[in-house]
């Protein structure tokens, strides 16, 4: 049984909302998820940031997109807008 280098990858992708669109081809978007306290047993909201490569600037504040990682384009963003 061989494995072929075509398979179909797992790519993990986020969603979240447009916070920031004030650079040029860069969005901040925030990704909210929930994890559990691992005393108390309580779920937290968690709010992570990320930089996303937005190539047209099309993207807004308040717009709901779909980030994918990337290989690294700058020092601080490996994601992009799908």
């Amino acid at each position: 049984m061989e494995k072929s280098v075509s398979q179909n990858k797992i790519i993990a992708k986020k969603k979240g909302v447009v916070v920031s669109d004030k650079m040029a081809k860069t969005v901040i978007v925030a990704v909210d998820s929930f994890k559990t306290h691992p005393k108390y047993k309580k779920k937290m909201k968690v709010t992570k940031r990320y930089k996303a490569h937005d190539e047209e600037n099309k993207y807004k504040i308040g717009d709901k997109v779909e980030i994918v990682p990337t290989r690294p384009i700058s020092k601080q963003k490996s994601y992009k807008v799908l």
